[in-house]
Order: C-alpha cells, then structure tokens, then sequence
C-alpha cells in the first residue's frame, strides 16, 4: 500500500523548528496495544530522519517482530507534526510516524497502516470514512499509603457541575488537548462518581484515531500533575457504570462531501446505504468486540443493568443497543450518523476503526438486510422472546469474543493475517494469565466457609 502524500513539505517543517527553537522531535508510535512509544531525536537528525528513516528494534515492542527480523525503521508523517506548548523545558515537537521493514516496506503489524488500507479501500469505493467518539475514563487519587485504589473519590453525576479537583483537572485537560489543536466537543462529569468524558469533534478516522492517543497520553500527564490517575480501564469499580467509546460514525461522498448516510425521507433519517453499512456491523457484532472490547475487564461493563450494550440490536432512544441513531435536527441531514456503543477506551483506535470500517464495508457491498429497530426494554425479554426476534447477544467474556474472531474472515482480512495471528497470542496469553489468578473475591468467598 501506497502512503498518499503529506500537504506539508519537509522544508516548510524545517522551517517551522527553527522559528520555535525546537531542540528535540518526539517520533511517536503505537504497538499493538495501542500504548504510546516514542524515540527522542535531537532536531538536528530530523531532516535525515525525514528523508531515510529512524532505525528502531522492533522485537521489544508488543505484538511486532520476533528478534530474527527486529530491525525497522520510523518515518514521520509530516502532517501530524506539532510544537508542543509546554514550555517548562526546552521546545519540543512531536510527530507520528509510519512504521516500514528494511525492504521499504510498510509494515504490515502497524496498527496505524492497518487502518490506512481500510480507508484506502473506502476511498476506492468513493467515501470517506469520519468518527468522533466520546471518551470516557476515571480520575483517582492516591491513598494515604500512596497506592491508587479505585474508591470513589468525587461526589459528582452525570452532567453535575462540581468543583472539586478532579473536575477542575478535567478542564485542564480540555484546555492541553485545543492547545494541541485538537478539536473539542464538549466534556462533562459522567454517571459514576469519579469518571468524565470528553468528546472530539467529527474528522477522518485515522486523524481522530491520532488525536484518542495524543488525548490519552494528556489526560494521564495532567492527571499525575495534580498528584492523581487517570485510567481508561473499562470497568475499574464493581457496581458502578463502567467507561465506554460510544462512537459516531459516517461516510462521506467523495464526489460531492455530502452525507451518505442521510435520507430525509426515511423515519430514521437513513439511506439505503447506510442501513447496509449498520446491517454490516451488525452481521460482525461478536467478532468485532474482541478488538473494539479487547480486555478481560471489558466484559466486567458490558453486564445487564448497565447502558453498556449486551443484546445485538439498533434504536434510537434505546440506549442497550448494540447502534443507536442519533436524532437529527431538522434542515441537518449532513450530521446523519449512527452510534456503535460497544467499543470502551481500552481498545487500540487504529484496529477498532479499521474493524468498523471494513464491516460496514463489507454491508454495502453484499447489501445485507437490516433488522427491525427495537426500542423496547431489552433487559426485561426474556430467551424465548429475544429468539422470536432473532436478538442475539454480544460475547459475555473475551474468551467468546476471541472465538468469534477465529471463525470470522472479515475481521481478520481487516487486521491483516500478521496482526491478527499476534492479537490471538496476546490475547490467549491474557486470558491464561486470568485464569491463573486468586482473586480477593475467591479468597472473601471461599478461604474460611470451605
């Protein structure tokens, strides 16, 4: 695959970091994981690591090369360079990079090139794949012995307008992420005590899935500013709400920008299309929670009597649903979008994206039906009356979601067979580990009544 072209040419960012007096580069790069790595350069070797690339050894990042082929190299994608504004230390720049083998090659386990070729592959079709997801999370302090519990520190609800640190460290965070030129929707206090959410503004996927990683990355640094942690562990407290990544999502015509999804005539507002892309995610709805849901603590929030969805079902005011369809105000057709609510903040953004994109994809393509909406109460159907309705249900465990994966050809085309084969021995290695622990549960249930 072909990386289009940066609008920005190299000197013009040469340029830039001799005005800001930028002495080093941050060359950024997720694993598999979707964690954050980064290699410092002084800003002298930038303009050779633009034209040749930054050799890194690739066998000591999760999920990328044995040692026998570690070797690889970083080259920056000059579009998303950006001075950073902190300027307590000495100017500093960062920039995210491609990832390519000594051949020349892009590397076929790099998350971010992964969801490349998804939309290289929807550009080909005619459309431009856009999202903008609301990121939940949790913000902590430590105890009197240091050690970061999960208690329930702030008093605060959903929407409530609080004024205690945690809150005014949220704003903080709002206010590091725009200074990043990142565009912001709103942010608020969520449902549980102790957790927020901040939602980015629609863009191109790979942009949005660039700015959840620079998001994440801040909101833990201003975080452990004020002496606390911020943690995107999906469900982090037993009985409370867990976080999730609901995520809208559209296609874009390229001929014209409009809305492909947008039909006013229809009464949800959807075009055939659209309902083909839905009926896609829906088809792939097991599968795709094992990269969108990717812990084994994902499945502790995706439980009855929670809005975490379980049933496979779309609404629009249903908020158990699997998608929602989001009401559009009148005269607006072009912000016609649906909602996947299964993802959490866990997830790597590149691989749930291009999972997304792909299954929806593959909806238009074989112009699968969709089902009928159901706006009732899901949680008060029982077996016989979800089977009427052919409702099914998402994977209780990632041992399920896994399973699904393994028999599902879409997804793993989407991942690619190279990522897909070290997703499963991640994960596997994962749940053994799992398996393998006592839990302060087991020992409170059994150690002294067996």
């Amino acid at each position: 695959m072909k990386i289009r072209a940066s609008k920005i040419t190299p000197a013009e960012i040469i340029k830039i970091t001799e005005k800001e007096k930028v002495r080093f580069i941050n060359l950024q790069f997720t694993d598999l994981t979707g964690i954050m790595k980064t290699v410092t350069i002084p800003v002298e070797q930038f303009a050779d690591c633009i034209e040749r690339g930054k050799w890194f050894d690739g066998s000591a990042i999760e999920g990328f090369a044995r040692i026998l082929e570690s070797d690889m190299y970083l080259k920056p994608d000059l579009d998303t360079f950006m001075v950073l504004p902190e300027k307590e230390t000495e100017a500093t720049a960062r920039v995210i990079c491609w990832i390519y083998t000594p051949k020349g090659e892009l590397f076929t386990g790099d998350p971010r090139a992964v969801l490349a070729k998804a939309q290289n592959d929807a550009r080909e079709l005619g459309y431009e794949y856009r999202v903008a997801p609301e990121v939940e999370f949790f913000i902590f302090k430590p105890g009197d012995t240091g050690k970061v519990m999960p208690a329930h520190y702030d008093r605060g609800g959903y929407f409530d307008m609080a004024t205690e640190v945690t809150t005014l460290a949220r704003i903080e965070m709002v206010k590091a992420v725009q200074a990043l030129g990142i565009r912001i929707e709103a942010s608020h206090h969520e449902v549980a005590m102790g957790q927020h959410e901040i939602d980015l503004g629609y863009d191109n996927a790979l942009r949005i899935a660039d700015r959840i990683i620079t998001l994440k990355y801040t909101v833990k640094a201003i975080a452990q500013k004020h002496g606390l942690l911020a943690t995107f562990m999906p469900k982090p407290i037993f009985g409370l709400e867990g976080s999730g990544m609901h995520t809208h999502q559209s296609l874009i015509r390229l001929t014209n920008g409009q809305n492909a999804f947008a039909d006013p005539a229809d009464e949800y507002g959807l075009s055939e299309l659209g309902k083909h892309f839905m009926a896609g995610q829906i088809n792939h709805a097991r599968s795709i929670s094992a990269i969108v849901a990717p812990l084994v603590n994902s499945y502790k929030r995706v439980v009855s009597g929670f809005e975490a969805p379980i049933y496979i079902s779309w609404a629009r005011t249903n908020r158990s649903a699997f998608i929602r369809v989001p009401e559009v105000d009148k005269g607006k057709v072009e912000t016609t979008r649906i909602e996947l609510r299964s993802p959490d903040p866990s997830c790597n953004p590149y691989l749930a994206f291009a999972v997304m994109l792909k299954c929806g994809i593959n909806g238009i393509k074989k112009k699968l039906p969709l089902p009928p909406p159901v706006e009732e109460n899901l949680f008060a159907f029982d077996a016989a009356e979800l089977k009427r309705r052919h409702i099914g249900l998402l994977p209780a465990t990632l041992e399920e979601a896994l399973e699904a994966l393994r028999q599902d050809e879409v997804v793993q085309e989407a991942l690619g067979e190279y990522l897909y084969t070290r997703f499963i021995d991640a994960k596997t290695i994962e749940l053994d580990e799992y398996r393998k622990q006592v839990s302060p549960w087991e020992l409170e249930r059994y150690l002294e009544t067996i």
